[in-house]
């Protein structure tokens, strides 16, 4: 058995041996057996690989464009400053509207609508906490918008059942459960996916105006402004990843 296998190895020993003679005599020795088979050294494929992945590294390349070279075209401080209030107003959403605890601040800004237009609860009523179990919100200086005000705390999100005594809006503090914790975190990717849609726009209102110069400016210079402009929508769009991320993860507990 052992002699079957070294006889199948011999013709491979018998190339490594012999390559180097007929390397340096520039004379190519012959195989004792030229019929045999050999399997290749490296594949083909993995060299392909590696430079396709080279060329998709260099395609994803940042671009960075002095904003001072471009400001007859668009303003790209002005653009960005547009996107970061994006993710200013979500920041802000989750902190007022998606507390887990609630407290009679998470209450102010709640919207209130009247006939004289629409404000937050906290400019219309005086809000207190009258025990850790209960808030009250004092409606006595506008009266007349005590009920649109109960009907905007019981529509709100954070599953609030108020009760009205004359112009008192008593408001009992929720428990926290497994389904106020669910439906907190919906509210929260709803949120967020609107956040992006106000990205979307900004976008498009940003891209429209660049394409406008191209009867001004060379075609690559419209395409690196583009680029830049991309870049500042991905860049917003996953800090709004990371708030939603934070925030689910908070909710949740």
């Amino acid at each position: 058995m052992a002699l079957n296998h070294l006889n199948l190895l011999r013709p491979l020993l018998c190339r490594t041996l012999l390559r180097p003679l007929s390397a340096t005599s520039g004379v190519r020795a012959p195989l004792p057996y030229p019929n045999a088979t050999f399997l290749p050294a490296a594949c083909p494929k993995c060299y392909a690989t590696k430079k396709s992945k080279a060329k998709a590294k260099s395609q994803s390349a940042k671009v960075n464009i002095n904003s001072a070279l471009v400001e007859d075209i668009i303003s790209l401080g002005e653009v960005k400053a547009d996107m970061t209030a994006v993710l200013d107003a979500l920041k802000d959403d989750f902190t007022r509207s998606l507390s887990i605890r609630t407290s009679p601040g998470a209450l102010d800004h709640i919207v209130v609508t009247t006939q004289d237009g629409k404000f937050p609860l906290n400019q219309l009523g005086q809000i207190s906490m009258k025990s850790p179990q209960l808030i009250v919100v004092n409606m006595s200086s506008f009266p007349e918008a005590t009920a649109t005000a109960t009907r905007a705390l019981r529509e709100s999100a954070m599953n609030l059942n108020p009760e009205v005594d004359g112009t008192i809006i008593k408001v009992p503090v929720p428990k926290v459960t497994r389904e106020h914790r669910e439906n907190l975190v919906k509210l929260a990717k709803k949120c967020s996916n609107k956040a992006k849609e106000s990205l979307r726009k900004v976008r498009s209102q940003a891209v429209a105006q660049v394409k406008k110069s191209k009867e001004v400016h060379s075609e690559d210079t419209v395409w690196l402004v583009e680029k830049q402009v991309q870049q500042l929508v991905d860049s917003v769009t996953a800090d709004i990843d990371k708030q939603l991320e934070a925030k689910t993860k908070e909710i949740l507990g």
